[in-house]
């Protein structure tokens, strides 16, 4: 397998054109903020920049966390009994359209935290980010491990309901229905997106073995470090996620 592969223009996102959409939802965000939660033009400057932010942050996470529902388990794609490649090999013009999107989105994301820092989260946050932009660009210049990458980035489906506990928190609305409902729409789908899926990830990784093995050195030990940290962070937010419905 060659350690490189030629990569159309239609597969890469002009970063542009991301950050063109991203300050484009960022602008939406706060006119409909302003028209629908009255508690929006009471916040400052921060925590409008921070609702703004989270905003392009939910548009992501529906876009990845459709497209990855249907690449992983509607598309035959991945199906073991559809091609005669290996899974870890398998990609697909929409496959690398929607990694693009993501590259664009976290490096537009972790500018806005690191010019703001840390107003938009820590060095968590950058870790993160960063972890998860290491490994899709290896994926996307390869075609390699893009089944996992997928997995991985349908754990953005939480985001939009962690964002909103923030919407409600920061407008006072922290003892109302809603609230509590999000809550446990939160610990149910990170339980199961975020540490039920993980499990099986690693699962599929040791069980395919002889296929990881066959991806380019970088990859393959990438792929032996980035989920074990990605893990560890999700069961510490889980924790605190957990900490807060024993409370409620």
């Amino acid at each position: 397998m060659p350690h490189g592969r030629s990569i159309s223009n239609s597969i890469f996102i002009p970063f542009k054109e991301v950050k063109f959409f991203l300050l484009k939802v960022y602008e939406l965000t706060g006119v409909v903020s302003l028209l629908f939660f009255k508690g929006y033009a009471k916040l400052n400057n921060a925590e409008k920049l921070e609702w703004n932010n989270r905003g392009f942050s939910t548009s992501h996470a529906l876009v990845v966390a459709v497209a990855s529902v249907y690449l992983l388990l509607f598309s035959d794609l991945f199906d073991e009994n559809y091609d005669n490649k290996l899974i870890v090999h398998r990609s697909s013009t929409l496959s690398d359209t929607i990694l693009g999107i993501s590259i664009g989105y976290f490096l537009s994301d972790l500018a806005m935290i690191l010019w703001n820092y840390p107003a938009l989260g820590g060095m968590v946050y950058v870790l993160h980010h960063g972890l998860l932009m290491f490994s899709i660009f290896l994926s996307i210049v390869h075609g390699q491990g893009q089944f996992y990458i997928l997995m991985v980035l349908f754990t953005e489906s939480t985001t939009p309901f962690v964002n909103l506990r923030w919407y409600l928190d920061v407008t006072g609305q922290k003892n109302s229905k809603l609230y509590f409902c999000n809550d446990v729409a939160l610990f149910f789908g990170w339980l199961v997106s975020r540490i039920l899926l993980f499990i099986f990830c690693c699962y599929h990784l040791l069980t395919h073995f002889d296929q990881v093995k066959q991806m380019f050195p970088l990859a393959f030990y990438s792929w032996l470090a980035v989920p074990p940290v990605l893990a560890v962070m999700n069961l510490f937010w889980f924790w605190k996620i957990a900490k807060g419905m024993i409370k409620m």
